[in-house]
């Protein structure tokens, strides 16, 4: 059986836990998480604060770790994730917003987002978010 990483916590660390753990104004997972770290610095295992707590013992392994590597500021966010790949290369948006701002349709003043879809190939949601995202305003 693997043995967790000790905890040590200095009395500002330690100070700074208790108030998050019994504060009524920060979030329910910091809370939880300040007192998975007190739990783990009084010497208790993964399981029996996952136990304590009602969490997963793999959840108490991960805050634990990640208070190891980086301190208080480790257990207050959540790390980034990725998010889903863009649809629409960067190469093809930079297309249409250099169509939207340096030419005209064939045959109208300006460009709507019916017609730019059409000529781009893509949805005119797209081209709304798109031009959305860089100011682009074509009937102004």
């Amino acid at each position: 059986m693997r043995v967790a990483a000790a905890v040590k916590l200095s009395d500002e660390q330690r100070q700074q836990l208790e108030k998050q753990a019994r504060a009524r104004r920060v979030s329910v997972r910091l809370a939880q998480r300040s007192k998975m770290i007190l739990l783990a610095a009084a010497g208790f295992s993964d399981l029996k604060i996952a136990t304590e707590l009602s969490v997963k013992r793999q959840t108490v392994a991960r805050w634990r770790s990640r208070f190891i590597r980086q301190g208080l500021s480790g257990i207050e966010k959540d790390a980034p994730r990725p998010g889903r790949k863009p649809q629409i290369s960067a190469k093809r948006v930079q297309e249409i917003v250099r169509l939207t701002t340096q030419e005209k349709p064939a045959d109208a003043t300006h460009w709507s987002t019916r017609s730019m879809a059409h000529t781009s190939g893509i949805s005119e949601a797209s081209v709304r978010r798109i031009w959305k995202r860089h100011g682009l305003k074509p009937h102004l």
